[in-house]
């Protein structure tokens, strides 16, 4: 197997009783490290989950600057990163402040021309068009230098950010970052969009128009789940509150793009935000200009509206085949390296807005850090994504000699470097990884919640499971393994075969089965499998029903 089986442990007798809940229910809560006094709050994810946004350092100075602006009329600019999370935050709080009545400039930094966080050219361009307050949302914390640039050109600055701070915080009016040292905030994993959101609650925390913010909830869900936070907290009150908006909402740019993605409004989760909204509305700053995602987000006009979602969905397509296309070169070049327990390779062809998204296929088929490079005649720029073993961050602090710059998570980071340090970065960064992997099994780990008979699942088992939801990171969807499961049919379907229909059957039970993730053949089914699943709902005859979404399976060992 190219996974590793990892069935995690049961849960005690003790913390089964005290749940009060059904026993495979309290083994998921088990699972996710939730308490048994805590169960009643994790299954209703409602309203007591929200923080009070005055716990953050720096919040009464934010709010009473910004009032200060919106009593002058000064002109304000919200300074946004290119990425979902920061486009639609910028949104929010652009939304948000001119309920107050505010003068706002949106600001969505572009990839190629100016790279994450503030930059000084951008700043220029607000000085010369009256700004005199900037807010910045999911950025910012690292831009030091660019801070203090800004404040000499008398613009006040407001940071608003998600991102780990450094020992020094920016000189600016407030920095308002969940993950601050000496934040008193409950919940430090909110995306860059929920930390705006938290400003505008103290906006409005006296404002009879309170309950009119819950209006921007859908751009909250985008921009959390997309942007991978754990949606744990907070932030599962967050999103699911923001699919309800969602699944309604009055945004006709988002209406088109969820039309001409062919999904149902009403029936919109977590897995239709990370696969089809978020990837199409990521794909304008990754080969277009993401001001065009925030337009979409923005605009009053249905022409509008509908040229931007065709354009997002083109965009969506060119970003996919740009991937595969150096996804492909770039595997053929590593044949050699396959041994290695790092990967890193780089071309003047690779076009910057895909590498990270690359590097992510490489850790998904292979287990291993990988590092993609964009090459200039002068300056590289890499993306990395890594595993929970090597921390990418931590061995780029190691070689910060060498670097430009950089910054990113333990899994996920970026860098710059001049290109004639290239060859000892990389022989710098493999130094590192032989020391710290190779002598262990890189195999990624298949995580299983429970050992359970197919017979599990009869009767409302299915709706206590969703109650768990929304799912994704830190809540990752159920995954069960069920063992001896007869195959009593199978067949191949889809692009060249590659995916599974098979129909199982264990002792009076029958399912209908899906394979999109193993990559096994046909030929690799035996006449009893051990299976490792979810389950989910799907379109059969015109009706809903459930089948089981095969994550991994492999030939029963006989008993």
């Amino acid at each position: 197997m190219k996974q590793q089986w990892q069935l995690l442990p049961q849960a005690p007798d003790e913390y089964m009783s005290a749940c009060g809940v059904p026993s495979v229910i309290a083994q998921l809560l088990y699972n996710r490290g939730v308490k048994p006094d805590e169960a009643e709050l994790f299954l209703a994810a409602d309203q007591r989950l929200e923080g009070n946004p005055f716990l953050f350092p720096d919040m009464s100075q934010a709010v009473s600057r910004i009032y200060k602006a919106l009593l002058s009329g000064e002109k304000i600019a919200i300074y946004g990163d290119f990425d979902v999370d920061g486009v639609t935050a910028t949104a929010a709080l652009v939304e948000g402040l001119s309920w107050l009545g505010a003068k706002v400039i949106p600001h969505i930094a572009d990839r190629f021309c100016e790279g994450r966080g503030l930059q000084l050219p951008a700043i220029e361009e607000l000085c010369s068009q009256g700004v005199s307050l900037l807010i910045t949302v999911d950025c910012g914390i690292g831009n030091l230098v660019e801070t203090k640039q800004a404040q000499e050109m008398g613009i006040d600055v407001i940071i608003t950010d998600h991102h780990i701070p450094s020992a020094t915080l920016p000189q600016a009016i407030a920095v308002i970052d969940s993950k601050r040292s000496d934040s008193r905030y409950p919940y430090p994993d909110l995306a860059g969009v929920g930390v705006a959101f938290k400003v505008l609650q103290a906006l409005f925390h006296e404002d009879g128009r309170k309950k009119e913010l819950a209006k921007l909830l859908d751009l909250v869900a985008l921009g959390t789940v997309t942007d991978l936070v754990p949606l744990i907290g907070e932030n599962r009150y967050l999103v699911r509150e923001g699919l309800k908006v969602l699944n309604n909402t009055h945004r006709i740019g988002l209406q088109e793009m969820i039309k001409l993605a062919r999904l149902e409004p009403g029936s919109l989760d977590t897995e239709h935000i990370s696969w089809t909204l978020g990837p199409r509305l990521n794909a304008a700053g990754r080969v277009g200009r993401a001001s065009n995602s925030y337009q979409l987000l923005a605009t009053h006009s249905t022409e509008e509206a509908h040229r931007l979602a065709v354009e997002l969905g083109e965009m969506n397509t060119e970003r996919q085949q740009l991937t595969n296309e150096v996804l492909s070169k770039t595997k053929e070049r590593l044949v050699h390296k396959a041994s290695f327990p790092l990967l890193i390779e780089g071309d003047e062809s690779y076009p910057i807005g895909v590498i990270g998204l690359v590097a992510g296929k490489l850790v998904d088929e292979f287990h291993k850090p990988s590092i993609i490079l964009s090459l200039g005649p002068d300056v590289c720029r890499g993306s990395c994504r890594s595993i929970p073993e090597f921390n990418i961050v931590s061995a780029l602090e190691k070689c910060r000699d060498l670097l430009h710059g950089f910054g990113g998570h333990p899994l996920a980071a970026g860098f710059t470097l001049t290109r004639e340090n290239l060859a000892r970065l990389e022989e710098r960064l493999m130094s590192l990884a032989v020391s710290e992997l190779s002598h262990l099994d890189l195999r990624a780990e298949l995580a299983i919640d429970a050992e359970v008979a197919l017979s599990a699942f009869a009767g409302d088992t299915f709706n206590l499971i969703q109650k768990l939801s929304p799912f994704g990171k830190g809540n990752p969807q159920p995954v069960f393994l069920s063992r001896q499961v007869e195959v009593t049919e199978c067949r191949s379907f889809g692009n060249q075969g590659k995916h599974l229909e098979l129909k199982l059957r264990q002792g009076d039970i029958t399912w209908r089965a899906v394979d999109f993730a193993s990559q096994k053949t046909r030929e690799e089914v035996t006449s009893h499998i051990d299976i490792v699943y979810s389950i989910e709902k799907s379109s059969w005859g015109g009706e809903e029903v459930l089948r089981l979404n095969l994550r991994d399976f492999a030939p029963s060992q006989p008993r």
